[in-house]
């Protein structure tokens, strides 16, 4: 009988068991991890020593790689969590308390982000300093540092004291019960045990992603003026739900409340793409809030972040560690835009009101409201509170070392308690979440228990009421022309120099909504009509070449073979519901041949097919966005033999040809049609000794950096590519 269990959990993630040696090893931890596991029944609720506890695992090996096809790889909170607390591992007077602490293995780099990642985590903004530089007044910054220890049990704690770092290079490493690992090359890894190996393979293949743990349905959400979309009720460690948050409806726009994992799965569930979205409000930096913040920059503009200033500090302290990226970086992949903690801001005439809770990392509750008839109409969003309970234990004299102040805790009670129309709680339970039981006399229209994995008790469905997904709760009915808007705005965006009166002409076509799964266009076939996203994603899917990309509200599809009367060369297929904008073949092209366009767009088609074709430009980039870089890009030529350093400032992408990339440090890669090297003033480290061979004569579009740097998804996915080429190594 082997020694050694390997499972394939999913792609990406494997585990290892070798029960001989007490090793049983989580081999990549995307994130939502824990749920995977719970799913493939590696996490199980068990009895050890009479303690009610959970299996799991006991070690993690991270991927070599940070960012994967725009993917963060390494995600380590939840899965040590789950170890330390859910198994035992550092409860104190529990059987799995034995002294051993969870094994966090890979490269140097990788396990030193890791530990800085779960620092921040555990802890937020960690000393008096830290508070005081993100704004917050001298006195509040010693009220939440006392707050902070008290949670921490009076003492702030390195990340070394929890888990047991490891570190695998060049040599094999020898991990718990004689177990051996050896990296062969980027990402694979063999592991041995009395001369049994087997091999694991953490590097995803082109257009692959970590997938979503459940399933969801279709739904179709009519925006009305002001609603709430409640798009997750669960926790970290439902295998069944996605985490706390919600949509926000106002007046058109759309706004999140936190984005936890798969955020982007959920969008896509209720017919919403990112370039739809114009705003997201943080509560506060625990993973399962916060970890969806990378998939909001799959667009081709920057979204809104709102937040407290000390939330927003965290929050981008946390991601700064784990992403290996300057913390300013994220005010260029986001519009950072800061709320006054206590006050009613006006964003837009939506306005939202964050209030101070206690929790171990900076958290706030958020109010919001809209007047209207009567007076405000209010939603409440209280995630990640602490129950009266834990504030009455946690509660000290003003001169304790530690401990939450008489003044904390009676203005947090107050703001859970303010009436709203609507009002989400987290109702978790434990020292950092809140208990139903505290709402029971709440004035509120509607009470929605969430942040929990478990079913509610019979008390608390006394209490408050539950929210399936894809549920709406309408504060302020209205319609809204707000696809007709969107569908002017992308049209004026493409044809700026047309005269209104012929887009109105346009405008006039059918708004259709398109099933889920349907083929929009197929490859092969005549166009019959051009359509116009307004909202939803669909895919873009081309015979012979693998994955498939991602396109958004904004986007034309099959203009060129309308045009130009041929076959469509790829099919189109709504992931979700699709709203579009569908314009009869023969009327486009009379107002393309009217507005004096058809020669431009002919000569232009092979230019905006190539660009759109190169990965780079392939997902979250608007029609309109990739006019403005067809009119920008340069054609440039490079004879064969020719040597050159990246270019700094500018990006070429390979349309012919073949060159290959070497760096100092020996790292090698093959570019060829679709390639792109330069821009790497992105890279933010040194590159002295990369350069470039051309090998075959290369035929190339030259893009200068302001053309790009302003778009998040290529901003994002050059990191990601300058990352693997000069940083992860």
């Amino acid at each position: 009988m082997s020694a050694i269990r390997k499972i394939n959990v999913t792609t990406g993630i494997s585990w290892i068991e070798i029960a001989d040696a007490g090793l049983r090893l989580l081999c990549g931890c995307p994130a939502d991890v824990v749920k995977h596991l719970a799913r493939r029944g590696l996490i199980l609720p068990v009895e050890v020593g009479g303690v009610a506890c959970e299996s799991g695992p006991n070690a993690i090996l991270l991927s070599d790689l940070a960012i994967q096809n725009g993917q963060a790889c390494n995600r380590a909170e939840f899965p040590v969590l789950q170890m330390l607390y859910l198994q035992g591992m550092l409860v104190p007077d529990h059987p799995n308390n034995t002294g051993e602490r969870p094994q966090l293995i890979g490269s140097h780099r990788q396990v030193e982000t890791q530990l800085a990642y779960l620092f921040r985590g555990n802890y937020g903004l960690a000393s008096h300093e830290e508070l005081v530089e993100a704004g917050v007044p001298e006195a509040q910054a010693e009220t939440i540092m006392r707050m902070k220890l008290a949670f921490a049990y009076g003492r702030i704690r390195p990340t070394e004291e929890l888990v047991e770092p490891l570190v695998v290079e060049h040599e094999p490493l020898e991990l718990r019960g004689g177990v051996r690992l050896r990296r062969l090359r980027t990402n694979l890894f063999e592991i041995g045990y009395r001369g049994e190996t087997v091999e694991v393979d953490l590097n995803l293949a082109p257009g692959e992603h970590y997938p979503s743990p459940y399933t969801l349905g279709h739904y179709l959400l009519e925006p009305d003026y002001f609603a709430v979309a409640h798009t997750g009720e669960g926790d970290g460690w439902d295998m069944n739900r996605p985490a706390m948050g919600c949509i926000l409806f106002f007046q058109g726009r759309v706004y999140l409340v936190d984005a936890g994992p798969n955020v982007e799965f959920a969008l896509s569930a209720v017919g919403i793409g990112v370039n739809e979205i114009d705003g997201i409000f943080q509560t506060h930096c625990h993973d399962d809030h916060l970890v969806g913040l990378t998939s909001l920059i799959a667009g081709d503009r920057r979204i809104a972040y709102y937040a407290v200033p000390m939330v927003r500090a965290s929050a981008f302290k946390k991601l700064s560690a784990v992403m290996q990226l300057p913390e300013r970086e994220f005010g260029r992949l986001f519009d950072v835009r800061d709320l006054m903690p206590d006050s009613w801001n006006d964003i837009a005439g939506l306005e939202v009101k964050p209030i101070l809770s206690p929790h171990p990392v900076e958290t706030t509750i958020l109010y919001f409201r809209a007047l209207w008839e009567g007076g405000y109409r209010v939603y409440g969003h209280l995630a990640d509170i602490a129950s009266e309970r834990v504030m009455n234990e946690l509660l000290a004299p003003d001169d304790a070392p530690y401990g939450i102040s008489a003044a904390l805790r009676e203005h947090s009670l107050a703001a859970y308690r303010m009436r709203a129309d609507v009002k989400k709680i987290d109702i978790g339970g434990g020292l950092i979440h809140g208990d139903a039981q505290d709402f029971r006399g709440d004035s509120s229209g509607k009470l929605i228990l969430a942040h929990t994995a478990r079913r509610l008790t019979e008390e608390e469905r006394a209490i408050g009421s539950g929210a399936s997904f894809g549920t709406v709760d309408v504060l302020i009915q209205g319609s809204s022309d707000i696809f007709r808007r969107r569908a002017y705005e992308y049209l004026r965006g493409y044809f700026p120099d047309v005269p209104k009166h012929r887009i109105r002409h346009l405008l006039n076509c059918a708004h259709v909504v398109i099933d889920p799964e349907v083929l929009l266009l197929h490859e092969g076939e005549r166009v019959s009509d051009v359509y116009l996203v307004l909202s939803g994603s669909v895919e873009r899917l081309r015979p012979g070449v693998a994955g498939a990309s991602l396109l958004s509200a904004g986007s034309i599809l099959g203009e060129a073979p309308a045009l130009l009367d041929m076959p469509a060369a790829e099919s189109y297929r709504a992931l979700g519901f699709v709203r579009a904008l569908r314009v009869p073949r023969d009327l486009y092209v009379d107002f393309v041949t009217r507005s004096a366009l058809y020669r431009h767009a002919v000569q232009a088609h092979e230019k905006r097919e190539f660009l759109r074709s190169v990965p780079l430009f392939a997902d979250g980039v608007s029609g309109v966005t990739l006019n403005r870089l067809v009119q920008a890009a340069e054609p440039r030529s490079l004879e064969r033999g020719a040597r050159l350093p990246p270019p700094a400032e500018t990006l070429f992408v390979l349309e012919a040809g073949a060159a290959q990339l070497s760096t100092a440090v020996g790292y090698q890669e093959a570019l060829g049609v679709g390639s792109h090297f330069g821009a790497v003033t992105l890279a933010g480290v040194p590159i002295d000794g990369a350069g470039v061979e051309v090998l075959d004569a290369v035929s190339a579009y030259s893009l200068p950096l302001e053309a790009i740097v302003e778009l998040p998804v290529v901003r994002w996915k050059l990191l990601e590519t300058h990352r693997r080429r000069y940083i992860d190594r």
